[in-house]
């Protein structure tokens, strides 16, 4: 009920605040509409103009599924089309379609090499008039990060940049320094108890990794639900959890 109740409350705070705004002006910031979330990101939520990372806590698939299915919770949020670039067209519809992105909103542009996925995700940017670009890229350069800021900066169009490898080696790149606004990372957990017998909904240990002009913060949330919002998922063994995925990442 609590949860419930934090959920009603943080979505009229985002309705009266677009009331508050002039005409024509854009929000600053999408909300995760999770108080514990909003309150340690500047201006309390992912910001417009700005370009985002996202990458799996592992190598694996399994983590980087989740990562891609939690932008995808943050693009169906925002309006008007999505611009998702990529090199490999395995993205699983009726997944992103659970996540609240809808395929119809989405335009898919295909790419031979991540350069050209890099520069599609610019121009995207550049255009403006669109709810998000997402790129999905192994490798994400200081420069070609760079100027996806300042093509976001521009239009005020949110870029959300999905790190995802296909061989171990390539997951140190993410530790590279980059652009990019905020950096996160997504883990899957074990999936929430029902009283019943079973699968309940999707869990993630989120890692905020860095944030400009702000702190490093963990939370474990409920995945994505079929409007994209997360939520806190608080258990008896999840602090044992989270220091068990801690140590093995590490």
């Amino acid at each position: 009920m609590a949860a419930a109740r934090e959920h009603v409350i943080s979505d009229l705070r985002t309705r009266i605040a677009a009331l508050e705004r002039p005409v024509g002006r854009k929000a600053d910031h999408l909300p995760f509409g999770v108080p514990e979330i909003d309150a340690v990101l500047p201006g309390g939520g992912l910001a417009y103009g700005a370009l985002h990372e996202f990458a799996g806590g592992g190598a694996g698939v399994v983590d980087g599924a989740a990562a891609a299915l939690f932008v995808a919770g943050i693009a169906a949020r925002t309006k008007g089309k999505i611009v998702w670039c990529l090199t490999r067209p395995d993205l699983f519809f009726p997944a992103l379609a659970q996540a609240g992105l809808h395929p119809d909103r989405v335009v898919f542009v295909e790419a031979d090499k991540e350069e050209n996925v890099l520069a599609s995700m610019e121009e995207a940017l550049a255009f403006g008039g669109l709810g998000a670009v997402v790129g999905e890229i192994v490798r994400l350069p200081m420069v070609a990060s760079r100027r996806l800021q300042l093509a976001a900066e521009k239009t005020g169009t949110l870029g959300l940049a999905v790190r995802r490898w296909r061989r171990q080696t390539e997951a140190s790149d993410f530790g590279q320094p980059t652009a990019s606004t905020t950096r996160w990372r997504v883990s899957l957990l074990p999936s929430e108890e029902l009283p019943v017998p079973g699968v309940g909904r999707a869990r993630w240990f989120l890692e905020l990794m860095r944030v400009k002009a702000g702190e490093c913060a963990e939370f474990i949330v409920g995945a994505c639900d079929a409007s994209g919002r997360i939520h806190l998922s608080i258990g008896p063994s999840d602090r044992q959890d989270q220091a068990g995925r801690s140590r093995h990442i590490a």
